[in-house]
């Protein structure tokens, strides 16, 4: 068909890649399009599409200059438009240069990528509706940048849930769920889009480096079999499947990209599926059993086939070039580094904006060998990650049996409220049983639990940590209602039993703990408590006292002196000072003063009280961070 296509992920943080795009690239070039993908600023964006423009034309204009080595200083100057940008390079003071270079200049300021697009197709992804306004913004964006607005393609998690809000805030009706049906795209078209391999080359051709890139990314089940009320799978994927094909996808992505160390899998319930055994049986076929380990593949030998194979040229180009850096890093002998740095120089191979698909090949016969010298790959530990926790209901000794013949780490057993501890304890003590002691879990707070649950949750993993010789990673995961109005575009949602205060006090804990609890008793008890009367101090506690508990809190530190034995002039006891004030206050006092840290607003004219003693409480939530952080 070849078309132009465009497909675009938001510039948000995101741990794994945007799975839906990356299939989307595999299908439109299987029917002969030319994809591109992009992950930043739109703007800049737009300036890349517009300086491409001007190379081309300055490269007709004269010729016998090698104007791609003036990317950088065209992408600025197109971009901000200050003339001190020019100033360093001769070559503009050539009259008929510095005119096309103003004239595109004025292009861009004109928005003339939008008045003459240049795309037949542009897909967005979307993901938490919490990037309600980047995720909006980039759609409205994007949307200009395709020739007929009926070829926008909008999806993924955010546009499934709340489709009549992002059609109203961008004018683009968005598909809605999976793309699992013949002709989603093209009406004469029989693939099935979700079914096809990622294409993982995608991933090359933008800056952004997904924490978690050198992995698998698929499902071998989809949907799940229950209906719990905070989850937004029964919207997502309604219909359960028992079984998806893996060998077939880890075998085409091996053939063209690579091997990829770890297994990722994004099932929702996969103890639920009646094809459970022959799951885990195809995982350990394609690579992922007991014991498995990893060689990393030959990437300079991939990047080259891709580009004579002319399967994104834009990706495998960058990919060279990065190649190129590494071996220039890892080379010891400073000859040999100079002469390689001659050649690139001379090739225009520096830079992935100067180089060419034919001088990267041509380079081929003296980079392969010092590729090969300075890239000695060894084994390493292969993992399985059911990414999305394992339904604890459902564990059995049968099963947990079975999945310890995969490289699983960690389990994820998800524990979402207190009431299941029975059903929980007992699938941790299997899954232990079967040698299976690398865990973790997701702990939903904010919904409808008490924020001591939160704190009974956490303290019976450490306890199972300790007698089981386990390691039971917790994290705490926020509650966000998805289809709320109020809510949806932020993260403000409080539950019922919950305040803004207490969220803050976890999310002060969480940074210091990185996140996660795992082993450890004395640990937990510092971040938490020791028991839940003084997990809920740490709750009403200035956010400041919590952070910096060592400098504020003296009966901590004579309690863990062994650990601290740093002493500091900052060193105080202005956090027990807090608490006998707090506690002292009369009980309608106390509850006045609770109404008004339950805000956590502290500033100047955001509350009005008259009570000296109240006041007294007040004072020490107005030491801020930054307070303590410029007394240390």
């Amino acid at each position: 068909m070849n078309r132009k296509v465009l497909l675009v992920e938001p510039n948000y943080k995101n741990k794994y890649p945007p799975m839906g795009l990356m299939k989307l690239a595999t299908y439109y070039r299987m029917v002969g399009d030319d994809v591109r993908f992009y992950k930043g600023d739109m703007r800049s964006l737009a300036v890349d599409l517009i300086c491409d423009d001007l190379i081309n034309h300055l490269s007709i204009i004269l010729p016998e200059i090698f104007w791609k080595n003036y990317y950088p200083t065209l992408f600025e100057f197109i971009k901000v438009g200050k003339y001190a940008i020019l100033e360093n390079e001769p070559i503009f003071e050539d009259e008929l240069v510095l005119d096309a270079v103003k004239e595109y200049r004025k292009k861009y300021k004109d928005k003339e990528y939008f008045t003459k697009p240049r795309f037949d197709k542009v897909g967005i992804t979307t993901l938490f509706t919490f990037y309600w306004d980047i995720t909006v913004d980039t759609i409205n964006f994007a949307k200009q940048l395709c020739k007929n607005q009926d070829d926008v393609m909008v999806g993924g998690i955010m546009s499934s849930l709340l489709p009549k809000e992002v059609e109203e805030a961008t004018g683009i009706k968005p598909f809605i769920g999976l793309l699992n049906t013949p002709g989603d795209i093209d009406s004469d078209n029989e693939l099935i889009i979700d079914e096809l391999p990622l294409d993982y080359s995608i991933l090359e051709e933008i800056d952004y480096v997904y924490p978690a890139n050198n992995a698998y990314f698929a499902y071998m089940t989809r949907g799940c079999v229950n209906k719990c009320k905070f989850c937004a799978v029964p919207k997502l994927e309604p219909q359960y499947c028992d079984y998806i094909n893996l060998k077939k996808r880890i075998e085409f992505t091996d053939k063209r990209f690579g091997a990829r160390k770890d297994l990722l899998l994004l099932d929702n319930n996969v103890l639920a599926s009646k094809c459970y055994d022959q799951i885990i049986d195809e995982i350990k076929e394609c690579g992922f059993g007991t014991g498995a380990t990893y060689s990393p593949p030959n990437e300079y030998e991939i990047t080259i086939n891709n580009l004579k194979d002319s399967y994104n040229d834009r990706a495998y180009i960058r990919k060279a070039i990065s190649i190129y850096k590494e071996i220039m890093e890892k080379l010891k002998d400073g000859t040999e580094k100079t002469e390689l740095y001659l050649k690139l120089e001379e090739a225009h191979c520096l830079n992935y904006y100067t180089a060419s698909k034919e001088d990267i090949l041509d380079l081929d016969e003296y980079v392969c060998p010092l590729y090969e010298k300075t890239h000695k790959p060894s084994k390493r530990k292969r993992i399985v990650d059911f990414n999305q926790g394992i339904d604890s209901r459902l564990i059995t000794e049968a099963n947990m049996k079975k999945l310890s013949e995969v490289n699983i780490q960690p389990l994820r057993i998800a524990f979402d409220h207190w009431n299941l501890r029975d059903i929980y304890e007992k699938s941790i003590r299997t899954a232990v049983k079967s040698d299976i002691k690398n865990l973790s879990n997701y702990l939903l707070y904010n919904f409808e639990d008490k924020p001591e649950e939160l704190y009974y949750r956490l303290r019976l993993n450490v306890e199972l940590c300790e007698e089981l010789g386990a390691s039971i990673y917790s994290f705490p995961m926020k509650y966000h209602p998805i289809n709320d109005k109020e809510f949806f575009m932020n993260r403000d949602y409080i539950g019922k039993h919950w305040n803004r205060k207490f969220i803050r006090a976890v999310q002060a804990v969480l940074n210091s703990t990185k996140g996660k609890i795992g082993r450890g008793v004395d640990f937990f008890e510092e971040a938490f408590g020791r028991d839940i009367e003084e997990f809920m101090k740490i709750l009403w506690m200035p956010e400041s006292f919590i952070i910096y508990r060592r400098i504020y809190d003296e009966d901590l530190r004579i309690r863990l002196a062994d650990r601290y034995t740093t002493v500091t002039e900052h060193d105080c006891n202005l956090a027990n000072e807090w608490w006998e004030k707090f506690r002292a206050l009369a009980p309608d006092k106390l509850e006045k003063a609770k109404t008004i840290i339950a805000l956590n607003r502290f500033k100047d004219g955001d509350y009005v009280c008259d009570d000296k003693e109240i006041n007294d409480v007040l004072a020490y939530y107005k030491i801020t961070r930054d307070d303590t952080e410029n007394n240390r």
